[in-house]
């Protein structure tokens, strides 16, 4: 019997591999992934090769080891961080008579973990559905496939894979028209403020940067701050006033990852709006990260997704309290606007400074409508 996947703190095995050139952090993040889905890591297997397994992605020897290690710990799921194809894991399944689970599921998982408001589980609810759309052809095996007719009407009748695809097409076309009843609520919303022209600042940036701490202390909320990926999922809003610009909103959205799934990109397009829409971005950036570069080009990678690539941004590189300088400063360009703001928004050192640029930035936004 195959046990339940994602019980609170079981045992889970975690399996990464590299087909090029690496970096430890995707370990670490892996790691950090599982943890924020409540399992209980016991063995990390990293590996290298040229191109998947077509059959068990990681190949016929590894994956006999891989069902071993399940059997020593008696682990209740295998963890990959890549995306697999149904028959890989059905494949991987059936050798280690547990589950498996791909980088999309589990990221789905935590999200679904994590979603509060009516708008946030609808958006979990639709990507998982259409995650589950493109795994029924191997996922329904063990029912049976057809159903007979009834009397004079009999004949083939439905398979029970038509079945489970009209139920989940009819599942997915309800939640699409409830979140797009949300977005024209969105819409509403964003008119007013545009006609009352209040500028709006979203805050953006990878998973755990420090955007929730930033918001709270630029606001004086008590947004849910967590040191785990995707603590704040569901997007929040706060009117912030500034002694030149006056008011502005203030928008703390989900977090960014490395490889999102795109499924969860097309969900998520509603709350992500948020930052199309922005008359400035704020990417918080993890400055003591090793691997802040690579965070960047994740953040921006999904902004092009969504078509905000040209959104203005300002920087601002948290956590400066770790690094070995602590001073607060503003970078500028050529012409003298700021791009970069280095503070702490667990100490408050530099919010000020960035007080300064945004006033800077958003009078010459005003200026220039």
């Amino acid at each position: 019997m195959i046990p339940q996947a994602f019980q609170p703190n079981s045992p889970a095995i975690l399996v990464q591999v590299f087909f090029a050139k690496h970096s430890e952090d995707y370990v670490t993040e892996f790691k950090e992934l599982a943890l924020s889905a409540k399992l209980r890591p016991v063995e990390i297997i990293e590996m290298n090769r040229k191109a998947p397994d077509a059959k068990y992605f990681i190949g016929s020897g590894k994956a006999k080891e891989i069902a071993e290690l399940v059997r020593t710990h008696n682990a209740h799921q295998v963890l990959f961080n890549h995306a697999l194809s149904p028959s890989q894991k059905r494949n991987l399944e059936t050798l280690f008579e547990c589950s498996v689970i791909d980088r999309t599921e589990l990221i789905l998982h935590i999200f679904a973990l994590r979603a509060r408001t009516f708008e946030g589980k609808l958006q979990v609810e639709l990507a998982q559905l259409h995650y589950m759309s493109t795994r029924l052809v191997r996922g329904w095996t063990h029912l049976e496939r057809q159903k007979g007719g009834i009397g004079l009407r009999g004949g083939p009748g439905e398979t029970q894979l038509e079945v489970d695809r009209r139920l989940l097409r009819q599942r997915i076309k309800t939640v699409e028209q409830r979140l797009e009843s949300v977005h024209k609520q969105r819409q509403l919303g964003r008119r007013a403020r545009q006609r009352a022209d209040v500028p709006s600042v979203s805050l953006i940036g990878y998973t755990n940067a420090g955007k929730s701490t930033l918001f709270n202390r630029l606001t004086r909320s008590d947004v849910y701050v967590a040191n785990q990926l995707f603590a704040t999922l569901d997007p929040t809003l706060r009117r912030i006033s500034f002694p030149q610009t006056g008011t502005v909103i203030l928008a703390d959205t989900v977090g960014f990852i490395r490889d999102l799934p795109h499924d969860l990109v097309n969900a998520f397009h509603a709350t992500l709006e948020e930052t199309l829409q922005a008359t400035l971005l704020l990417h918080v950036i993890d400055a003591c990260s090793p691997e802040r570069q690579h965070y960047i080009d994740a953040v921006e990678k999904v902004l092009k997704q969504i078509g905000a690539e040209d959104v203005p941004q300002l920087q601002v590189f948290n956590k400066l309290d770790m690094l070995p300088d602590q001073t607060p400063r503003i970078d500028r360009n050529d012409e003298g606007r700021p791009i970069r703001v280095w503070l702490s928004a667990a100490t408050g050192a530099g919010i000020p400074l960035l007080h300064e640029a945004l006033s800077e930035i958003l009078k010459i936004a005003k200026k220039g409508t």
